[in-house]
């Protein structure tokens, strides 16, 4: 067997991808992020699985050029992202699921952290892509924040996995007017969420 360097790993697994789509054609900006989400998953069913709004790879690296921070709704989900990449444009990574303030204001209201966690993201004060790739919650709420005006995102990443309400948050947010990349179904999670954003990063000005 072969001893490959990590980063020969990356680009012979991402020469398999392409060799294994065959005759399928991607969007050019939607394939950075398919073909990462693939390489993350071993899945194909993301070719048809994840959809985009129009030019929402562009409109979120744009905000992202322009100093956009990224929360998530795991913590596992913002270990993933890479924080240096990110940070070279002057954004942060933001996870308030283990925020005292977020248990509290939950068990106040007798719903979910995920939610609350969302209700606190929309105070930052800042410009914002949400990744969720877990609490179908937390894109139920953002939805609901954003129909009463209180955030406005730069982008949403809605791929939380699961079987409890996770299509319908999904399908909420296929709805809203804001970029968007959703992984429609029930497959995701907080690996999905970490991929899409690496892909963003990874495509402002490099080839994969």
């Amino acid at each position: 067997m072969q001893k490959l360097l990590p980063e020969e790993i990356e680009k012979r697994s991402f020469e398999i991808i392409t060799e294994e789509l065959g005759g399928i054609l991607l969007d050019e900006e939607q394939a950075l992020v398919i073909k990462r989400v693939i390489h993350t998953t071993a899945d194909f069913d993301y070719v048809e699985n994840l959809c985009f709004s129009e030019g929402a790879v562009r409109k979120m690296q744009e905000a992202i050029k322009n100093g956009a921070c990224i929360v998530t709704d795991t913590q596992m989900a913002k270990a993933g992202i890479n924080k240096k990449e990110l940070s070279r444009y002057g954004g942060e990574i933001f996870c308030f699921m283990g925020d005292e303030d977020v248990a509290a204001r939950a068990k106040e209201k007798g719903g979910t952290r995920a939610a609350a966690s969302m209700e606190k993201a929309a105070g930052l004060g800042k410009e914002v892509i949400f990744a969720i790739g877990n609490a179908p919650t937390a894109l139920m709420r953002l939805y609901e924040l954003m129909q009463e005006g209180m955030v406005r995102p730069k982008g949403i990443i809605g791929v939380p996995v699961g079987f409890v309400n996770v299509v319908e948050a999904k399908e909420m947010v296929l709805k809203a007017d804001v970029p968007y990349i959703v992984a429609r179904g029930r497959k995701g999670g907080s690996n999905v969420a970490a991929a899409v954003c690496n892909a963003l990063l990874y495509g402002m000005g490099r080839a994969y």
